[in-house]
């Protein structure tokens, strides 16, 4: 398979097992090119990309900047805080003024789930989804899943468990998804009050019990808790949270084994994960973080050959 079964990345549930494969292969080639001296090829030089956050983001935006740059792409950054947004302007003529300044991909973050999805119907450009509300963060999970298969050679038959605020997690449902088309088994754990109601019909089971989940996994992947969703209490305290779904040093050397231990970042440390467990051997969160500018050059260089290949 050469080429990506889809125009635009708005959610790993619109992608297939392929795609996913033809991603990484293409992201270990470039992982070579991000190690060299020289850091930039010419790939995407005529194609122009606009990075649209209508949500705060540092890493995710740094990270899609840094993979357009390396390809050598033209980049508009729009932060919605100061933008016409603010004016009352509608998604739909923000996007299209801006690809009147003749933009081909639009890499967006927006608050409201489904925007992605809206936004691919309505204008001609070919659109990333980096983040929609707390529903999908596709180039989280890809990353994610790149950097397991790094890591222990293959996400076919391993067992991952999701730990924390699986309710308000993006991360989670693409991961989800993501894990569940490369043959990986998942489970979710965390406070009850932050499993969903529809995690039964993605046939993902639920364990409650935070060293039960640990002794089971080969991967735990520690996701934060999102106070920014959080519009009731969902747990009476943070300490409280911590003693039953905070990892520290002690728990995983309590383990009979050696598991690995992803965090899509932010950290909160001392909530979901001690600085001692962020930091140890068994972490691979910064290798998420090189992974991430990989896999996105990746996912924006299948996506501008299609367009040229529409264009052709």
């Amino acid at each position: 398979m050469s080429e990506l079964s889809v125009n635009h990345l708005l959610g790993i549930k619109y992608i297939t097992e392929g795609d996913i494969q033809l991603i990484f292969e293409t992201a270990d080639h470039f992982k070579e090119v991000i190690n060299r001296p020289i850091k930039k090829v010419p790939s995407l030089r005529d194609i122009t990309i606009a990075n649209l956050f209508f949500e705060n983001s540092t890493r995710t935006r740094l990270s899609f900047e840094l993979a357009e740059k390396r390809l050598s792409a033209d980049v508009i950054n729009f932060s919605a805080a100061s933008s016409s947004v603010k004016k009352g302007e509608t998604l739909i003529d923000t996007v299209n003024n801006i690809l009147s300044m003749k933009v081909d991909m639009v890499v967006m973050r927006h608050p409201n789930p489904g925007a992605g999805v809206f936004l691919a119907k309505h204008v001609n450009a070919s659109i990333v989804n980096a983040g929609d509300g707390a529903h999908e963060h596709p180039t989280q999970a890809l990353l994610d899943c790149y950097s397991i298969r790094e890591k222990l050679g293959d996400v076919a038959g391993k067992k991952v468990v999701i730990v924390g605020d699986i309710l308000h997690s993006r991360v989670a449902l693409s991961n989800i998804f993501a894990l569940q088309k490369l043959g990986a088994e998942v489970k979710v754990c965390g406070p009850k009050t932050l499993i969903p109601k529809y995690i039964e019909s993605l046939v993902v089971p639920f364990e409650p019990n935070l060293k039960k989940a640990l002794q089971w996994c080969d991967v735990a992947n520690m996701l934060r808790v999102q106070n920014e969703r959080m519009d009731i209490s969902y747990f009476p305290t943070t300490r409280e949270y911590t003693q039953q779904f905070g990892v520290h040093k002690n728990l995983l050397d309590s383990l009979q084994k050696e598991i690995v231990l992803m965090h899509p970042g932010p950290i909160n440390r001392g909530v979901e994960i001690t600085s001692d467990v962020a930091d140890s051997k068994q972490a691979i969160i910064l290798d998420q973080v090189q992974n991430g500018v990989a896999v996105r050059m990746a996912v924006l260089y299948l996506l501008a050959s299609k367009i040229k290949h529409n264009e052709d």
